[in-house]
Protein backbone atom coordinates (compact mmCIF):
# COMPACT_ATOMS: atom_id res chain seq x y z
CA UNK A 1 0.00 0.00 0.00
CA UNK A 2 0.88 3.44 -0.59
CA UNK A 3 -0.23 7.11 -0.24
CA UNK A 4 -0.58 9.80 -2.69
CA UNK A 5 -2.27 13.44 -2.57
CA UNK A 6 -5.20 14.12 -4.30
CA UNK A 7 -7.88 16.84 -4.25
CA UNK A 8 -5.36 18.33 -0.91
CA UNK A 9 -5.57 15.36 0.97
CA UNK A 10 -3.89 12.14 1.51
CA UNK A 11 -5.55 9.22 -0.15
CA UNK A 12 -4.17 5.78 0.97
CA UNK A 13 -4.63 3.39 -2.08
CA UNK A 14 -3.43 -0.57 -3.10
CA UNK A 15 -2.93 -1.91 -6.19
CA UNK A 16 -3.20 -5.91 -7.71
CA UNK A 17 -2.46 -6.86 -11.08
CA UNK A 18 -0.27 -5.77 -14.15
CA UNK A 19 -0.25 -1.75 -13.91
CA UNK A 20 -0.86 -1.98 -17.90
CA UNK A 21 -4.15 -3.98 -17.43
CA UNK A 22 -7.60 -2.08 -18.15
CA UNK A 23 -7.55 -0.61 -14.25
CA UNK A 24 -10.63 -1.08 -11.97
CA UNK A 25 -11.15 1.48 -9.62
CA UNK A 26 -13.23 0.07 -6.06
CA UNK A 27 -15.00 2.45 -4.29
CA UNK A 28 -15.85 1.56 -0.39
CA UNK A 29 -18.75 2.48 1.55
CA UNK A 30 -19.70 3.93 4.64
CA UNK A 31 -17.35 4.24 7.69
CA UNK A 32 -15.38 1.22 5.57
CA UNK A 33 -11.42 0.75 4.88
CA UNK A 34 -9.90 -0.45 1.71
CA UNK A 35 -9.38 -3.89 3.28
CA UNK A 36 -13.30 -4.21 3.59
CA UNK A 37 -12.84 -5.32 -0.49
CA UNK A 38 -12.20 -9.20 0.20
CA UNK A 39 -8.52 -9.95 -1.41
CA UNK A 40 -9.77 -12.79 -3.36
CA UNK A 41 -11.65 -10.60 -4.90
CA UNK A 42 -9.10 -7.86 -5.87
CA UNK A 43 -6.43 -10.90 -6.88
CA UNK A 44 -9.94 -12.79 -8.81
CA UNK A 45 -10.23 -9.42 -11.09
CA UNK A 46 -6.72 -9.48 -11.54
CA UNK A 47 -6.35 -13.05 -12.85
CA UNK A 48 -9.27 -12.03 -15.12
CA UNK A 49 -6.86 -9.70 -16.11
CA UNK A 50 -7.80 -6.07 -14.94
CA UNK A 51 -5.19 -3.88 -12.62
CA UNK A 52 -7.61 -3.39 -9.56
CA UNK A 53 -7.20 0.13 -7.41
CA UNK A 54 -8.79 0.23 -3.56
CA UNK A 55 -8.17 2.98 -1.51
CA UNK A 56 -9.35 4.73 2.08
CA UNK A 57 -11.75 7.24 1.45
CA UNK A 58 -11.67 10.65 3.14
CA UNK A 59 -11.99 10.42 6.87
CA UNK A 60 -11.39 6.51 7.39
CA UNK A 61 -8.23 4.02 7.37
CA UNK A 62 -5.18 5.86 6.26
CA UNK A 63 -6.16 8.82 4.26
CA UNK A 64 -6.70 12.18 6.03
CA UNK A 65 -8.50 12.40 9.09
CA UNK A 66 -11.09 15.35 8.35
CA UNK A 67 -11.55 18.48 10.88
CA UNK A 68 -12.99 16.66 13.76
CA UNK A 69 -16.10 18.02 16.07
CA UNK A 70 -17.18 17.26 19.35
CA UNK A 71 -19.47 14.21 19.61
CA UNK A 72 -22.05 16.27 20.93
CA UNK A 73 -21.87 18.68 17.57
CA UNK A 74 -21.62 15.37 15.46
CA UNK A 75 -24.61 13.77 17.01
CA UNK A 76 -26.59 16.76 16.74
CA UNK A 77 -25.68 17.09 13.19
CA UNK A 78 -26.84 13.63 12.16
CA UNK A 79 -30.11 13.88 14.23
CA UNK A 80 -30.85 16.93 11.90
CA UNK A 81 -29.66 15.56 8.62
CA UNK A 82 -31.82 11.91 9.46
CA UNK A 83 -35.18 14.42 10.12
CA UNK A 84 -34.41 16.24 7.05
CA UNK A 85 -33.67 19.44 8.69
CA UNK A 86 -31.04 22.22 6.82
CA UNK A 87 -27.72 21.00 8.17
CA UNK A 88 -24.09 21.98 6.61
CA UNK A 89 -22.07 18.37 6.40
CA UNK A 90 -17.95 18.66 7.17
CA UNK A 91 -17.63 17.24 3.51
CA UNK A 92 -20.47 15.67 0.69
CA UNK A 93 -20.28 12.84 -1.56
CA UNK A 94 -19.05 15.15 -4.20
CA UNK A 95 -15.80 15.83 -2.85
CA UNK A 96 -15.49 12.09 -2.03
CA UNK A 97 -16.52 11.59 -5.85
CA UNK A 98 -13.63 14.30 -6.54
CA UNK A 99 -11.01 12.80 -4.09
CA UNK A 100 -11.51 9.40 -6.76
CA UNK A 101 -11.14 11.19 -9.39
CA UNK A 102 -8.14 12.88 -8.30
CA UNK A 103 -6.61 9.40 -6.80
CA UNK A 104 -7.00 8.58 -10.77
CA UNK A 105 -5.11 11.59 -11.68
CA UNK A 106 -2.20 10.72 -9.25
CA UNK A 107 -1.66 7.78 -9.87
CA UNK A 108 -1.95 8.17 -14.32
CA UNK A 109 -5.05 6.16 -14.83
CA UNK A 110 -6.77 8.46 -17.58
CA UNK A 111 -10.58 5.94 -17.34
CA UNK A 112 -11.22 2.98 -15.35
CA UNK A 113 -14.31 1.00 -14.70
CA UNK A 114 -15.91 2.53 -11.34
CA UNK A 115 -16.90 -0.53 -8.97
CA UNK A 116 -18.81 1.41 -5.50
CA UNK A 117 -20.35 -0.80 -2.98
CA UNK A 118 -22.78 0.65 -0.66
CA UNK A 119 -21.93 4.41 0.33
CA UNK A 120 -19.38 3.76 -2.49
CA UNK A 121 -21.70 3.11 -4.96
CA UNK A 122 -23.02 6.67 -4.47
CA UNK A 123 -19.40 7.91 -5.08
CA UNK A 124 -19.20 5.83 -8.20
CA UNK A 125 -22.50 6.66 -9.59
CA UNK A 126 -21.64 10.89 -9.01
CA UNK A 127 -18.33 10.23 -10.79
CA UNK A 128 -19.76 8.31 -13.93
CA UNK A 129 -22.37 11.60 -14.29
CA UNK A 130 -20.05 14.03 -13.96
CA UNK A 131 -16.92 12.56 -15.19
CA UNK A 132 -17.87 10.58 -17.81
CA UNK A 133 -14.53 10.67 -20.00
CA UNK A 134 -12.87 9.21 -16.83
CA UNK A 135 -15.78 5.91 -16.65
CA UNK A 136 -14.93 2.98 -18.84
CA UNK A 137 -18.31 1.47 -17.11
CA UNK A 138 -20.18 1.62 -13.38
CA UNK A 139 -20.89 -0.95 -11.04
CA UNK A 140 -22.94 -0.21 -8.73
CA UNK A 141 -23.35 -2.46 -5.67
CA UNK A 142 -25.94 -2.91 -2.82
CA UNK A 143 -26.77 1.39 -3.16
CA UNK A 144 -28.91 3.71 -4.22
CA UNK A 145 -29.83 6.80 -5.82
CA UNK A 146 -31.11 8.63 -2.67
CA UNK A 147 -31.46 7.57 0.80
CA UNK A 148 -33.52 5.02 1.22
CA UNK A 149 -35.09 3.47 4.54
CA UNK A 150 -33.70 0.39 6.37
CA UNK A 151 -35.53 -1.62 8.56
CA UNK A 152 -35.80 -0.38 11.63
CA UNK A 153 -33.59 -2.56 14.07
CA UNK A 154 -30.70 -1.35 11.39
CA UNK A 155 -31.50 2.07 11.30
CA UNK A 156 -31.22 1.82 15.23
CA UNK A 157 -28.56 0.31 14.99
CA UNK A 158 -26.73 2.57 12.29
CA UNK A 159 -27.04 5.46 14.45
CA UNK A 160 -25.76 4.36 18.04
CA UNK A 161 -22.53 6.26 17.94
CA UNK A 162 -19.95 4.03 17.66
CA UNK A 163 -18.06 2.95 21.19
CA UNK A 164 -14.66 4.69 22.08
CA UNK A 165 -12.83 1.33 23.24
CA UNK A 166 -11.98 -1.45 20.80
CA UNK A 167 -13.33 -4.11 22.32
CA UNK A 168 -16.76 -2.58 22.61
CA UNK A 169 -16.48 -1.69 19.11
CA UNK A 170 -15.33 -5.01 17.56
CA UNK A 171 -18.53 -6.50 19.31
CA UNK A 172 -20.70 -4.26 17.69
CA UNK A 173 -19.48 -4.64 14.45
CA UNK A 174 -19.73 -7.69 14.12
CA UNK A 175 -22.99 -7.85 15.55
CA UNK A 176 -23.97 -5.22 12.49
CA UNK A 177 -22.71 -7.31 10.33
CA UNK A 178 -24.60 -10.27 11.15
CA UNK A 179 -28.01 -8.43 11.44
CA UNK A 180 -27.16 -6.97 7.78
CA UNK A 181 -25.53 -10.53 6.11
CA UNK A 182 -28.46 -11.84 4.58
CA UNK A 183 -29.77 -15.62 4.39
CA UNK A 184 -27.93 -17.03 1.72
CA UNK A 185 -24.26 -15.63 2.27
CA UNK A 186 -24.06 -15.45 5.66
CA UNK A 187 -20.51 -14.21 7.34
CA UNK A 188 -18.94 -16.78 9.43
CA UNK A 189 -18.11 -15.99 12.77
CA UNK A 190 -14.42 -16.70 12.12
CA UNK A 191 -15.11 -14.75 9.25
CA UNK A 192 -16.62 -12.02 11.36
CA UNK A 193 -13.84 -12.51 13.88
CA UNK A 194 -10.30 -11.55 10.89
CA UNK A 195 -12.23 -8.82 9.22
CA UNK A 196 -13.21 -6.62 12.16
CA UNK A 197 -9.80 -7.54 13.70
CA UNK A 198 -7.72 -6.15 10.67
CA UNK A 199 -9.76 -2.99 10.37
CA UNK A 200 -9.55 -2.42 14.26
CA UNK A 201 -5.54 -2.99 13.86
CA UNK A 202 -5.17 -1.18 10.98
CA UNK A 203 -7.04 2.23 12.01
CA UNK A 204 -9.95 3.00 14.11
CA UNK A 205 -12.16 6.37 13.72
CA UNK A 206 -15.34 6.00 15.55
CA UNK A 207 -16.54 9.43 14.43
CA UNK A 208 -15.74 9.72 10.71
CA UNK A 209 -18.84 6.44 10.67
CA UNK A 210 -21.48 9.50 11.51
CA UNK A 211 -19.78 12.40 9.27
CA UNK A 212 -19.85 9.67 6.45
CA UNK A 213 -23.53 8.87 7.35
CA UNK A 214 -24.11 12.90 7.12
CA UNK A 215 -22.77 13.06 3.71
CA UNK A 216 -25.28 10.19 2.77
CA UNK A 217 -27.88 12.30 4.31
CA UNK A 218 -27.74 15.61 2.95
CA UNK A 219 -27.01 14.45 -0.32
CA UNK A 220 -29.11 15.13 -3.44
CA UNK A 221 -30.64 12.89 -5.43
CA UNK A 222 -28.85 11.40 -8.49
CA UNK A 223 -31.64 10.44 -10.28
CA UNK A 224 -31.44 13.26 -12.03
CA UNK A 225 -28.02 12.90 -12.96
CA UNK A 226 -28.10 9.22 -13.52
CA UNK A 227 -29.79 9.76 -16.86
CA UNK A 228 -27.01 11.46 -18.09
CA UNK A 229 -24.97 8.00 -17.70
CA UNK A 230 -23.88 6.57 -20.69
CA UNK A 231 -21.17 4.25 -19.66
CA UNK A 232 -22.49 0.35 -19.71
CA UNK A 233 -23.86 0.34 -16.40
CA UNK A 234 -24.15 -3.11 -14.25
CA UNK A 235 -26.33 -2.84 -10.45
CA UNK A 236 -26.06 -5.59 -8.08
CA UNK A 237 -28.28 -6.08 -5.15
CA UNK A 238 -29.41 -8.25 -2.66
CA UNK A 239 -32.81 -9.71 -2.08
CA UNK A 240 -32.01 -9.47 1.69
CA UNK A 241 -29.89 -6.45 2.01
CA UNK A 242 -31.91 -4.66 5.16
CA UNK A 243 -29.69 -1.66 5.03
CA UNK A 244 -30.52 -0.14 1.47
CA UNK A 245 -33.68 -2.62 0.57
CA UNK A 246 -33.70 -3.61 -3.50
CA UNK A 247 -35.87 -0.76 -4.18
CA UNK A 248 -32.60 1.01 -3.77
CA UNK A 249 -31.11 -1.30 -6.73
CA UNK A 250 -34.34 -0.76 -8.68
CA UNK A 251 -33.69 3.12 -8.41
CA UNK A 252 -30.57 2.97 -9.44
CA UNK A 253 -30.87 0.54 -12.35
CA UNK A 254 -34.30 2.37 -13.58
CA UNK A 255 -32.53 5.92 -13.80
CA UNK A 256 -29.25 4.98 -15.95
CA UNK A 257 -30.42 4.35 -19.45
CA UNK A 258 -29.66 0.64 -20.27
CA UNK A 259 -28.22 -0.23 -16.96
CA UNK A 260 -28.66 -4.06 -16.56
CA UNK A 261 -30.27 -5.43 -13.00
CA UNK A 262 -28.89 -8.51 -10.97
CA UNK A 263 -31.14 -8.97 -7.68
CA UNK A 264 -29.07 -11.57 -6.19
CA UNK A 265 -31.36 -13.59 -3.78
CA UNK A 266 -30.13 -14.22 -0.48
CA UNK A 267 -27.39 -11.58 -0.89
CA UNK A 268 -27.62 -9.33 2.08
CA UNK A 269 -25.76 -5.56 2.65
CA UNK A 270 -21.69 -7.52 3.05
CA UNK A 271 -19.43 -9.21 0.80
CA UNK A 272 -18.73 -12.46 2.66
CA UNK A 273 -15.75 -14.90 1.02
CA UNK A 274 -19.08 -17.28 0.23
CA UNK A 275 -20.04 -14.46 -2.29
CA UNK A 276 -16.65 -13.91 -4.22
CA UNK A 277 -16.99 -15.85 -6.81
CA UNK A 278 -20.12 -14.52 -8.00
CA UNK A 279 -19.26 -10.45 -7.68
CA UNK A 280 -15.81 -11.92 -9.82
CA UNK A 281 -17.77 -12.98 -12.06
CA UNK A 282 -20.40 -10.48 -12.32
CA UNK A 283 -17.54 -7.67 -12.23
CA UNK A 284 -15.06 -9.27 -14.95
CA UNK A 285 -17.83 -10.09 -17.42
CA UNK A 286 -19.22 -6.58 -17.54
CA UNK A 287 -16.16 -4.84 -17.58
CA UNK A 288 -14.64 -7.43 -20.35
CA UNK A 289 -17.65 -6.88 -22.00
CA UNK A 290 -17.10 -2.68 -21.78
CA UNK A 291 -13.78 -3.35 -23.04
CA UNK A 292 -15.04 -4.84 -26.49
CA UNK A 293 -18.21 -2.06 -26.95
CA UNK A 294 -16.04 0.88 -27.04
CA UNK A 295 -12.49 2.15 -27.35
CA UNK A 296 -11.25 3.55 -23.89
CA UNK A 297 -9.34 6.68 -23.51
CA UNK A 298 -5.68 5.43 -23.29
CA UNK A 299 -4.54 5.72 -19.50
CA UNK A 300 -1.73 8.64 -19.17
CA UNK A 301 1.46 8.22 -16.87
CA UNK A 302 2.53 5.54 -15.14
CA UNK A 303 2.02 4.13 -11.27
CA UNK A 304 3.80 6.07 -8.44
Amino acid sequence: MTAVQANGITIEYESFGASAAPPILLVMGLGMQLVAWPDSLCEGLAARGFRVVRFDNRDVGLSTRMPATSRLATTGMLARALIHLPVRPPYSLDDMARDAVGLMDAIGIGSAHVVGASMGGMIAQIVAAEYPDRVRSLVSIMSSPAPVMPQPKVLAALVRPMPRDREHAMARMKAFFRLVGGSGYPPTDAELRDKVDRSMRRSYRPDSFARHLVAIQTGRSRAPMLRRVRAPTLVLHGSDDPLVPPIGGKMTAAAVPGARLRIVPGMGHFLPESLVPLLVDEIAAHCHKAEGAVAAPQDVGGTP
